[in-house]
């Protein structure tokens, strides 16, 4: 595949997600397993809210106002890990993360979040992707950063 037809794919595929994103409905206050985040460069703001089963996440969902690039990110993560448990999210955040630095990773493990590696070409947006993956990470590994 050419250059220019992935860069195309990324484009359509942040459209889609960012459009019609899955897992996206408000967050209940009463929702305890929750974390928010802001990235203060393009004003994205995210609150995620998770079920646990024991490490398993059995349910997830976001809300907030962010770019396309951030809901898209949010939309695909979330699809990503349910069913998964906090070893396998590690692992697929440290994946992710590393991706959108220009690391080489097997990105074959992140579905259509691969799709965001053409964010390394806008460095400004990095942020953008990665405010999903870096809430999720506060809500699950630190808790008391997560409040």
């Amino acid at each position: 595949m050419s250059l220019h037809n992935l860069d195309n794919l990324y484009r359509q595929s942040v459209m889609a997600y960012a459009k019609h994103p899955r897992h996206y409905r408000p967050v209940a206050t009463t929702d305890c397993n929750q974390a928010t985040k802001y990235n203060p460069t393009c004003g994205d703001t995210i609150t995620i809210s998770v079920e646990l089963s024991g490490d398993l996440i059995t349910d997830i969902h976001f809300y907030g106002d962010g770019c396309a690039i951030s809901k898209a990110s949010a939309s695909m993560m979330t699809d990503l890990v349910i069913g998964k448990d906090k070893a396998e999210i590690q692992q697929l955040m440290d994946n992710f993360l590393k991706m959108t630095m220009g690391e080489q990773v097997d990105t074959d493990t992140l579905g259509e979040a691969q799709l965001l590696a053409g964010v390394t070409k806008f460095p400004t947006r990095i942020k953008c992707a990665t405010l999903p993956w870096h809430t999720l990470q506060a809500l699950l590994f630190s808790k008391e950063e997560a409040k």
